[in-house]
């Protein structure tokens, strides 16, 4: 009995084995077709590399200021106002100085010159001045830009050419007393004001309407560019520049700030502040050019020829490049060259300083290295 049990057990044992062997084998079968099916159908992962991103172009603005060639939000076609400006020890610091497109200094009689503001632009309502008289050759610079002139007395050949030319102009004497004001709290004649809002307001009354000037005067540098073209050949290089009229002890200078790419400006030493908003002056390109001058009478009154050609330095961007100044006639701005060709401002408020040729141009200029 026991003989036969063992058979059994051992027949069992047997039937065991190849059962588990043909399940081992329809595992691995199993698995080989698994492993076909995934070969046969998955297929490999491919990684697009991404296109470099296209920089975003810059839009050229809408408009641009005629005389500074910043972007503006507006199409500027205010008639530009001309506004006679104190500039003795006096009368600073002065207001509104930066408000102005561009600056001319000129010298009126001795060693005092006088600053001719060139407004378009702005249309802010702040105090400009203290406003001072007006003289023939400033008429000249006015006219260049058909400008509404804006002034306090004047010499009297001043007031035979604004009235034999029919000069659009408003004088605080004789035509607009109703466009200043006084500051009391300094002394005149060094204390009298006006403001744009005033200007053509009162201009609108007196008829002074229309835009002579519809196109930007000059040209200018495009964004994001350096110093003009032409800078890059034979300038020098001129982070600060010293200016003087008439007397040595009148400096003007100029110190190139390489932060704001400007000039920054300064009288003897001293910065030379806006009162309204407490800025120095500065300017994204400053002009030094020669005239001829004459003494008219014993008073020191003056005539400065503007028409014509001369020398020049134009600075901007911390260098400094020999050009020459031409006006053909009293309807022209005057314009700078390089060879021939119209040299390009620096975007901005631009500074003019008009000084006379003797004993020689060179000898009103000194520009070089910082100490």
């Amino acid at each position: 009995m026991k003989q036969k049990q063992w058979k059994l057990s051992r027949i069992g044992r047997q039937g065991g084995l190849v059962l588990l062997a043909g399940c081992l084998t329809w595992i691995a079968a199993g698995c080989q077709i698994s492993e076909g099916v995934l070969q046969d159908t998955v297929k490999p992962v491919v990684l697009e590399q991404e296109a470099p991103p296209v920089p975003p172009v810059k839009a050229e603005p809408a408009f641009r200021a005629p005389l500074t060639g910043m972007p503006s939000d507006r199409k500027i076609e205010d008639r530009t106002v001309m506004v006679m400006i104190n500039n003795a020890p006096q009368a600073r610091p002065q207001s509104g100085l930066t408000q102005a497109d561009m600056l001319l200094e000129v010298l009126a009689e001795g060693e005092i010159t006088r600053i001719v503001g060139i407004f378009q632009s702005s249309i802010s309502k702040e105090p400009i001045g203290p406003v001072r008289s007006i003289r023939p050759y400033f008429i000249e610079i006015g006219k260049s830009f058909g400008a509404i002139q804006v002034h306090a007395g004047g010499s009297p050949d001043g007031y035979e050419k604004l009235k034999k030319e029919r000069i659009a102009a408003l004088d605080e004497i004789t035509n607009a007393g109703s466009a200043f004001w006084r500051d009391r709290s300094r002394k005149a004649p060094h204390n009298l004001y006006t403001d744009l809002e005033k200007i053509r307001e009162t201009a609108n009354e007196r008829g002074f309407t229309g835009n002579p000037l519809t196109h930007p005067v000059y040209t200018f540098v495009k964004d994001g560019t350096g110093a003009v073209e032409t800078m890059t050949t034979d300038a020098e290089d001129a982070p600060k520049v010293d200016i003087t009229f008439l007397m040595q002890s009148y400096k003007v200078s100029y110190e190139f700030d390489e932060a704001s790419r400007s000039y920054k400006r300064s009288i003897n030493g001293n910065k030379h502040i806006d009162l309204n908003n407490k800025e120095q002056l500065s300017a994204a390109s400053v002009i030094v050019m020669g005239t001829k001058h004459h003494t008219l009478d014993n008073v020191g009154r003056l005539d400065v020829k503007l028409t014509g050609n001369g020398p020049a330095l134009l600075f901007q961007r911390g260098k400094v490049k020999k050009v020459e100044w031409k006006r053909d006639k009293a309807s022209d701005p005057i314009r700078f060259y390089d060879q021939g060709r119209e040299a390009a401002f620096q975007q901005g408020q631009t500074h003019i300083m008009i000084v006379p040729e003797t004993p020689s141009f060179e000898s009103h200029v000194d520009y070089g290295q910082k100490p």
